[in-house]
């Protein structure tokens, strides 16, 4: 086992058949981009080499495809990308290597393509089984595909994840808890349920903003976060993370636990973020949004990003305290020494006695209470320094 720092790679493929209402990520129609596409898929190739010159030898735990859609991508190009991160860095011998998708037809039927491509983990975004809700999260699949989907993606894949979104208008708790009990028969061994979120600038916070439709009230957002704990966690899941259960350690996310751990990741493709360890200081990356401007970045200096941010050793706590209190493991105390936190600071104890954080080991975590008031909290200990 290569004793290389560990490395996650996070690539960026921007292209959707269709934009969904909700979504504020780095995306554009898939239509009419042929050629864009072709030149997109070797500039992304360029710049991992790029970023192999810049990180030197590491050990490459996980590379995710994401975006947008890049289930929408010609599968040889997935697999060119696949295998030049695993011949530019020592790729570990439980190396992840996740796909994101949605449960369209089209998709679905290249799901071998992409397992013979270097795939090991499809990330299915469902978003619903409920055809009403589909309907209204403007996806362009019904309920009856996304079952398809999730079981061609079970008898494909080493391992399935699958993506749904609750707190949705006219949602109740009974109803969301059968949502979640027949997304747990399809098969797959990690759920990611995320509350909708209202962003600004989407058709959805237009929406609201006129008066259209409103989101259920914190309360029912919170009652409906404990059914989710409650339901997964008879069927056997941990919630290791706010958003994210899994059925054991080994199902967990390898490429989300590099982020909420600390450890650095290449952002490659438009729009994507990195953090990068270089010469002692922590680099926060990022490349153009436009595919255009990244192909031309990338032509003209080789890699994506032109001037990372450096990150102050306080900016990097912060972020790190932000990230690890979302997971059941938590953050060590010692990585906030720069925050002034251990465990006899006052904003420490307070949390602890409200009930909202845990200290077991020199760690501090976030307990479920915590979690449903996550932001009140790393507000509450980043400024701790300076109260």
């Amino acid at each position: 086992m290569s004793a290389a720092p560990p490395l996650g790679v996070y690539v960026h493929w921007p292209y959707c058949a269709r934009i969904c209402p909700y979504c504020d990520f780095n995306v554009v129609r898939d239509r009419g981009r042929t050629a864009e596409q072709a030149a997109l898929a070797e500039a992304i190739v360029a710049d991992l080499q790029a970023h192999r010159a810049q990180t030197g030898p590491r050990r490459l735990v996980s590379i995710f495809l994401g975006g947008g859609t890049p289930s929408l991508m010609q599968p040889d190009w997935a697999g060119r990308i696949i295998q030049t991160a695993r011949e530019l860095w020592d790729a570990d011998e439980a190396l992840e290597v996740t796909l994101e998708a949605n449960p369209t037809d089209a998709e679905a039927d290249r799901f071998q393509a992409f397992a013979d491509a270097g795939v090991n983990r499809l990330s299915l975004g469902l978003q619903s089984l409920d055809d009403q809700a589909l309907a209204f999260l403007g996806r362009n699949h019904s309920a009856a595909d996304a079952v398809r989907a999730a079981k061609a993606g079970a008898t494909t894949f080493p391992r399935l994840s699958l993506d749904l979104i609750y707190a949705l208008p006219g949602q109740t708790e009974a109803g969301w808890a059968r949502e979640l009990e027949a997304a747990v028969a399809l098969g797959a061994e990690h759920l990611s349920p995320y509350q909708l979120t209202i962003e600004a600038g989407t058709p959805f916070d237009r929406a609201v903003r006129r008066g259209q439709w409103s989101p259920p009230d914190p309360d029912l957002g919170a009652r409906l976060f404990e059914t989710t704990q409650a339901v997964l966690g008879r069927q056997g899941f941990e919630a290791y993370e706010v958003s994210n259960h899994a059925r054991g350690e080994g199902a967990r996310s390898r490429h989300n636990l590099i982020y909420w751990r600390g450890h650095d990741y290449a952002g490659v493709g438009p729009g994507a973020h990195g953090r990068l360890t270089l010469d002692g200081e922590r680099l926060a990356t990022r490349t153009p949004d436009r595919a255009g401007d990244y192909l031309r970045q990338v032509g003209e200096r080789g890699i994506g990003w032109s001037l990372g941010e450096r990150l102050s050793p306080r900016q990097a706590a912060e972020e790190r305290l932000l990230m690890g209190l979302r997971t059941d493991e938590g953050v060590e105390l010692a990585q906030l020494t720069t925050l002034g936190l251990n465990a006899d600071h006052p904003a420490v104890i307070d949390l602890v006695d409200a009930g909202l954080v845990r200290l077991a080991a020199d760690r501090l975590a976030a307990t479920a209470s915590g979690r449903l008031v996550l932001d009140r909290i790393t507000s509450q200990l980043a400024l701790a320094e300076t109260a």
